[in-house]
């Protein structure tokens, strides 16, 4: 008698998202001007991976999410900028009014370091709203995760 083994997706997903940190971001800016712009004024150096592009089947149709990737040097860090929209779908459909996602991981993330974050983003030009998100409250977070 075989025995099948059932992935919990749920108890991974939440496993990810430990000792992470989320932020949602209303800009309507087109995905690599965003990230230009963060390298330009936070001295990052985000990068298009195409490796990690998110695809998502929705409506019989390949919807594919760009993702935009960063390490902060001399630490443990990274950064993670999701473009939560691609020809009319959404990568985390309940955020819909969010144009990108910012996924910062590492050990510990100091409330001091995405107070700065957050508000560097704000002076931004283009930039409506910045706020920090729980993983509570982003029902699709395995959308985020890559292989």
């Amino acid at each position: 008698m075989s025995a099948k083994l059932i992935l919990d997706q749920d108890e991974i997903n939440e496993q990810d998202f430990d000792g992470t940190r989320i932020l949602g971001i209303t800009a309507p800016i087109k995905n690599f001007q965003f990230c230009i712009l963060l390298n330009q004024y936070m001295g990052f150096e985000f990068r298009f991976n195409p490796d990690h592009e998110i695809a998502l089947k929705r409506k019989s149709r390949t919807y594919y999410f760009s993702m935009y990737e960063a390490d902060e040097p001399n630490s443990n860090f990274q950064h993670f900028v999701y473009h939560n929209q691609y020809d009319g779908e959404y990568l985390l459909p309940e955020l819909k009014h969010m144009d990108f996602i910012w996924w910062l991981k590492g050990d510990w993330i100091e409330n001091e370091k995405v107070k700065e974050i957050i508000q560097t983003i704000r002076d931004i030009k283009g930039v409506q709203l910045v706020v920090e998100l729980t993983p509570d409250q982003i029902k699709n977070k395995g959308n985020l995760i890559f292989e």
